[in-house]
């Protein structure tokens, strides 16, 4: 008689010397396992706010909040207009807000963005809090090869209120980002044993290395300034991300990952180079780091906050009259114009992710639907912390609902939008930051 094969969902292979190798999702370990949703999540961040024109501008066509209409439905304004296609895959939500933003350095908008903690008055030893991301990466690693990937325009951390990174571990510490497109496609899809494990050999030795020294440093009773140990904490907080990710790709190393269709990427573009080529290739690979499951959970961080870094100068490469900063605080009808326009350039990259996204398509849907992405500012205007744009899009086959543009009674936690989006992804956590429940958005009807 012909029997199908049953397997465990916790199956692995057995090789040489004992060694055992977990398996990944099969169809022959049943439909309860192999039919669950690969649930994702990408936050994308663009720093200094969205042009919000004032009345006297007479520019209501190029807010970046759409127009409202009845029942939550909107009008697109100019500088979301590219976004108009994915109409029934995004909603904007208004009136969000940090509890903690208006008591901090409005600077420090970015470092809270995905945590919500009082960096104002940070608990002893620490300074910030667990992140969004890494509290899903943390959820979701057990089911791909890295448990995240972090990016930015400028690569590693940048430093506090100018950070390079949106994300923070589950200590509260940032971590490095990267920003090349090359070394971002080979740590995806180039590793092989040998590789690995000279890489693992090399980064243990450093880390050897660096135990010493802070061995070395207590034996001697030597104490190093409050600046020195932030600097010591963010080397080994990247170090042991490093560990964490090599640890996790080894034991996918000989799992084969889906084909795919690298042609159109370039790897050689710089963050020096056209911006929109640029984000192009950055947007184009989460994209495939997505749709083969190498990781969930994905963070970019498009610009930095007060004129920090290259992309600052983006908006004069664009053709308009001002770094982006500058831009950001225009109180001029021109000036919020030409704010506005850098909007709409962003508009069209995300835009463009959003297709990629749709196109790439999971055993029940598409990569889109599987994914919720989380895009938008710390700040409204110039250093406002107070009705933060935001916009949400995906996560269809995890009950969201789109096509509204959704603003509670008065104000809503930002945190309350972060528990939303961690119960939509099936991470049951009680609360998330300082939030006081889920929103009350038809967006999130099963949160």
């Amino acid at each position: 008689m012909n029997r199908s094969l049953q397997l465990d969902r916790r199956a692995f292979l057995k090789g040489l010397g004992g060694m055992t190798l977990a398996l990944p999702v099969l169809d022959a370990m049943g439909a309860e396992v192999s039919g669950q949703v690969p649930r994702r999540f990408c936050a994308i961040y663009t720093a200094n706010g969205m042009s919000l024109p004032k009345a006297e501008h007479d520019l209501p066509e190029w807010s970046w909040f759409p127009a409202t209409g009845a029942n939550g439905d909107f009008g697109f304004g100019m500088s979301t207009e590219p976004l108009a296609p994915f109409r029934k895959k995004l909603s904007f939500l208004g009136g969000l807000y940090h509890p903690n933003g208006p008591k901090s350095d409005p600077h420090l908008c970015s470092d809270m963005w995905l945590t919500g903690a009082p960096l104002q008055n940070p608990k002893p030893g620490t300074f910030n809090s667990a992140g969004l991301d890494q509290v899903i990466a943390h959820h979701t690693k057990q089911y791909c090869r890295q448990p995240s990937l972090v990016l930015s325009i400028d690569a590693g951390t940048g430093y506090l209120s100018r950070t390079g990174t949106i994300s923070y571990n589950l200590d509260g510490r940032p971590i490095p980002a990267e920003n090349s497109p090359r070394r971002v496609f080979d740590r995806l899809f180039r590793a092989d044993h040998t590789s690995l494990k000279a890489e693992h050999e090399k980064l243990q030795r450093r880390i050897k290395l660096v135990d010493a020294v802070a061995e070395s440093a207590k034996s001697l009773d030597q104490q190093l300034g409050k600046t020195d140990r932030e600097r010591m904490d963010q080397y080994m907080t990247s170090l042991n991300e490093v560990e964490a990710r090599l640890i996790a790709s080894e034991k996918w190393i000989d799992i084969p990952l889906k084909k795919q269709d690298y042609s159109g990427l370039n790897l050689d573009v710089t963050n020096e180079g056209d911006p929109a080529e640029y984000y192009r290739n950055m947007f184009d690979l989460m994209a495939l780091a997505f749709d083969a499951d190498i990781t969930r959970s994905i963070t970019f961080m498009l610009n930095r906050e007060d004129g920090m870094g290259i992309s600052d100068t983006f908006p004069l490469k664009l053709g308009l009259s001002k770094t982006h900063h500058n831009l950001s605080h225009a109180t001029d009808k021109e000036g919020q114009l030409q704010f506005a326009k850098y909007d709409l350039f962003l508009s069209e990259r995300i835009a463009h992710f959003l297709g990629k996204l749709n196109e790439c398509q999971d055993r029940n849907g598409s990569v889109l639907d599987n994914t919720v992405v989380l895009y938008g500012s710390g700040a409204s205007t110039t250093h406002n912390s107070h009705n933060l744009p935001t916009l949400v899009a995906g996560g269809a086959n995890m009950g969201l609902k789109h096509g509204v543009y959704w603003r509670g009674e008065g104000e809503t936690r930002m945190s309350n939008v972060h528990l939303s989006i961690l119960r939509a992804m099936g991470i049951e956590e009680d609360a998330f930051s300082d939030s006081t429940g889920t929103v009350s958005s038809p967006v999130f009807g099963r949160s």
